[in-house]
């Protein structure tokens, strides 16, 4: 394969992580630049075991700054993008949803401006943009979100990448941008900020805090193994029809009591609790404003025309994550106290 240097933006976060250790590990050949502004849930040790390739770097700094960004890609010459870099969790986005327009959104056009005027010639090159299933909004008992679904997003955060995503098509109809896209189910697995629902309910059960179930826990959300979406996305970016979107989901459709009650089984073996003990910490809390009532990816396209489908499903992977993080303990202790940031910050100032 033909040499490439390739920023991929958001690369200390939970995804990005994984799919800059994908790139790096398997392309010797290309030249992995990882962005990240390391804000909260963006976190450098996350990705200490490459640090020291040859082929990795780190740049510090902010797609919100669009000056930075136009500098940049003169300077290093990318000839692609992988474009994670977001805010992501809709409960933030109820509180503060201006930090989602101003990163999901401007952010975005800045990279895609920076792209644009940069790539003297769109030969080779490639804008990947990565999204979230949130922004067809909600489906009701049956039917799936296919590529065609109309977007109907319920929340700041599902509004400010569905925007995201029609100025990405945008660019690629009004200036012909070569760009790919795919909208994601959601992800769990290692590395997740224990703002979410795995990661916050691993730590409160070995901790015997409860477990905040909003409403009466009948959403239900199709869960995809995040090793699993870093293959996804390795696979759209190289045999990808440009133009094209493709979704990207797991299989593993499950209300969230439902899961929940699995996590709670599932950390009475880990911990060797009796049976039933983790289940008595759900606690039924008020519901979030907007909350939609079920996402269920259909992965139809990307298996028929890319050869890509999940290897994991839901008991093989929620035992993998919980081992993960209690094996982790001193990861997740530092992401949630904040030290890390101040470190960080010092060494990247």
């Amino acid at each position: 394969m033909k040499n490439k240097k390739i920023l991929i933006t958001g690369g200390a976060g939970f995804i990005g992580c994984h799919l800059v250790k994908l790139m790096v590990n398997k392309y010797s050949n290309y030249e992995i630049y990882n962005l990240d502004a390391l804000t909260y849930a963006g976190n450098i040790e996350n990705l200490k075991d490459v640090a020291n390739k040859s082929n990795y770097h780190f740049i510090k700094g902010n797609i919100q700054d669009g000056a930075f960004l136009k500098k940049l890609f003169k300077e290093h010459q990318f000839d692609s993008v992988i474009h994670l870099a977001a805010e992501s969790h809709v409960d933030r986005s109820i509180l503060s949803p201006m930090d989602f327009i101003m990163t999901n959104i401007v952010g975005t056009v800045n990279l895609l401006e920076a792209a644009k005027e940069n790539w003297t010639s769109f030969d080779e090159k490639l804008f990947y943009h990565v999204s979230t299933d949130e922004v067809y909004g909600s489906l009701g008992e049956e039917g799936l979100f296919t590529e065609t679904t109309p977007y109907s997003p319920r929340s700041p955060y599902s509004a400010s990448k569905a925007s995201s995503d029609h100025l990405v098509m945008a660019y690629h109809h009004t200036y012909g941008l070569p760009i790919v896209m795919s909208n994601c189910s959601n992800n769990y697995g290692p590395y997740q900020f224990p703002e979410k629902l795995l990661p916050l309910f691993i730590n409160n059960i070995k901790n015997n805090k409860p477990l905040p179930v909003y409403g009466d826990g009948n959403y239900t959300r199709d869960w995809l193994w995040v090793k699993d979406h870093a293959k996804a996305i390795d696979v759209v970016f190289h045999e990808g029809k440009l133009g094209e979107t493709y979704n990207v989901g797991g299989h593993n459709e499950w209300k969230n009591i439902d899961f929940v009650n699995l996590l709670c089984e599932t950390m009475d073996e880990l911990l060797g609790r009796e049976k039933g003990s983790s289940a008595k910490l759900i606690t039924f809390v008020k519901d979030r404003p907007g909350h939609d009532l079920r996402y269920a990816i259909d992965a139809t396209k990307i298996k028929n025309e890319l050869n890509w489908e999940p290897s994991i499903q839901t008991k093989e992977g929620l035992k993998l994550t919980a081992q993960w993080y209690l094996e982790n303990e001193s990861w997740l202790e530092n992401i949630t106290s904040g030290a890390y940031l101040d470190y960080y910050k010092k060494q990247y100032s």
